[in-house]
């Protein structure tokens, strides 16, 4: 009797480490991510007149009607702004554009173009499919060294962090409230774990291609073939 008890209390014990590693790791790999990326982080203000290779907006929902999503909207009212203002010389607009039916990134240039922004300083990247991939494509098939990244506040840490060589500095795109807070929170929790791995074990992207280097044409990178 006592061996079973023995037996059932190091089974306890074992389940008990398990379960705590199981709800700790996250939180440690959150926090080690927010906290590397936290001090590249800063206000437009801050980023006006630097002078990166690209303003990198990081792409999100289009809606079925062609309109930008309001999150998407404000990432890159963002950028044309920070554009405008000298924070970088180039937009790299990096999204979903897996099949025809869906397309974000030729909707991001209009939105630009439409702001007044020459269409050639408009670059597309089609496959950047995470935001992993992203970063890892803007600096094997854009070129870029350095790059003032553009998205909302809670998925700016795991951005800044998936620099992957490049100098990144973020800058927040938070115009509004936006919807399912909670969702967002526990998504982007589990995502900054799985980066916080890619990151490490620098798998290539779906896609890489051929070179279109940042400081070219960006009618280059209309095609969508990868």
């Amino acid at each position: 009797m006592k061996k079973t008890r023995s037996k059932k209390k190091i089974i306890i014990s074992v389940l008990c480490v398990l379960l705590a590693l199981a709800v700790l790791t996250p939180c440690v790999i959150n926090a080690v991510v927010m906290l590397s990326a936290s001090k590249y982080i800063i206000s437009a203000d801050e980023a006006a007149g630097r002078g990166a290779d690209c303003v990198l907006v990081l792409g999100a929902k289009v809606n079925s009607n062609g309109t930008l999503s309001h999150m998407l909207e404000d990432r890159m009212s963002t950028g044309v702004d920070l554009y405008q203002s000298g924070a970088g010389k180039k937009i790299l607009a990096s999204g979903d554009h897996g099949r025809d039916s869906y397309d974000e990134v030729n909707h991001m240039k209009q939105y630009a173009v439409g702001r007044g922004v020459d269409p050639d300083d408009v670059f597309l990247d089609h496959a950047g499919f995470s935001t992993y991939e992203s970063m890892y494509r803007a600096h094997d098939v854009f070129e870029v060294k350095s790059a003032i990244v553009v998205t909302q506040k809670y998925h700016l840490y795991r951005s800044v962090y998936n620099a992957l060589g490049i100098d990144a500095y973020g800058v927040a795109a938070d115009k509004r409230v936006y919807g399912k807070p909670v969702y967002n929170f526990v998504r982007e929790s589990l995502a900054r774990c799985k980066d916080f791995f890619m990151c490490i074990f620098k798998p290539e992207p779906t896609y890489l291609g051929e070179v279109i280097p940042i400081s070219g044409s960006a009618s280059l990178s209309d095609d969508t073939e990868y």
